[in-house]
């Protein structure tokens, strides 16, 4: 399944066929191979300063040693917007936060980021 939904699949900001949540949605089906859904997976959570929270893991991923250059822009301070890749315990992790009208653009840049690296092999 995962080479099928690759050659599917387009990361690009370009894409007008598919939103994020869509592309999001094909590059998780994409990892899926019967153990890594098992042991990981993506979390979208609400913010109580409002906002929103992305974490999404990358190990046992083509993005799991890419390298990714931390989002900070904290103005005006309704589109506050933050990503970086954090290690934990069970490997590396690409987490966005966001102000309340974020959540697409928090999205959108692990998807330009994930395109990147998918055009770079």
């Amino acid at each position: 399944m995962k080479s099928v939904v690759r050659t599917l699949i387009s990361y690009s900001k370009t894409s007008v066929t598919m939103n994020e949540l869509q592309q999001l949605q094909m590059w998780y089906a994409a990892q899926c191979d019967g153990d890594w859904e098992h042991e990981f997976g993506i979390k979208i959570e609400n913010l109580d300063n409002p906002g929103w929270s992305v974490s999404i893991p990358l190990a046992g991923t083509e993005l799991e040693s890419a390298q990714y250059e931390p989002v900070s822009d904290m103005t005006p301070p309704s589109e506050w917007l933050h990503c970086r890749v954090t290690e934990s315990v069970n490997g590396p992790r690409w987490e966005g936060s966001g102000g309340p009208l974020m959540l697409s653009r928090i999205l959108r840049q692990f998807l330009d980021w994930a395109g990147a690296q998918k055009s770079a092999t």
